[in-house]
């Protein structure tokens, strides 16, 4: 296993998930249909043993599950997870912002770039990829900005809202500039 302590950025800490993290507002966030329209957790409802039984999905493995925390407050404002594969050197990461107040304000794209960055130096992968539905424009945006290219495309994958989505997937490798 790979080691993870925590990773420090203007505004947000990088820090794993504990099981004291699972408190109301977290549970609430996954059951916030807002906060998870994008994301196949709008399809089941969350209390605090099925939060439990996630994180402890993580334990002995070189998958991360982190909090994202503010550096003031240290409350989480949402969680990232990393799925690693040590032997091809890649990894998919994901990020839920449950902390609407944060929402716009740049806190998502700093995370991701930590993490990202972090992943592809020091945490020794060589490629990162993310998917996510066409029509979650954020996360579209936090990758390309953090300089993740398309690669590929499901077309009419998913349903939101009644109508077919596509989903998109960007990738960005140790080597990209």
């Amino acid at each position: 296993m790979i080691q993870f302590s925590a990773l420090t950025g203007r505004r947000v800490v990088l820090r794993p998930f504990v099981t004291s993290d699972i408190v109301r507002s977290y549970i609430g966030w996954l059951n916030d249909p807002e906060v998870v329209r994008y994301s196949n957790q709008r399809f089941r409802q969350h209390d605090a043993e099925t939060c439990v039984s996630f994180f402890e999905s993580f334990r002995g493995t070189d998958n991360l599950f982190l909090a994202i925390a503010g550096v003031d407050e240290r409350r989480i404002v949402g969680t990232m997870t990393a799925y690693r594969s040590r032997y091809h050197g890649t990894v998919d990461v994901g990020i839920m912002l449950g902390d609407r107040q944060v929402w716009g304000r740049g806190y998502g794209f700093e995370a991701w770039s930590i993490l990202a960055d972090w992943l592809l130096g020091a945490g020794g992968m060589r490629k990162l990829t993310c998917g996510t539905l066409a029509c979650n424009h954020a996360m579209r945006s936090i990758a390309e900005r953090s300089g993740m290219r398309l690669e590929a495309i499901r077309q009419a994958q998913e349903i939101v809202a009644g109508t077919p989505q596509d989903i998109v997937y960007y990738a960005r490798f140790s080597t990209d500039s």
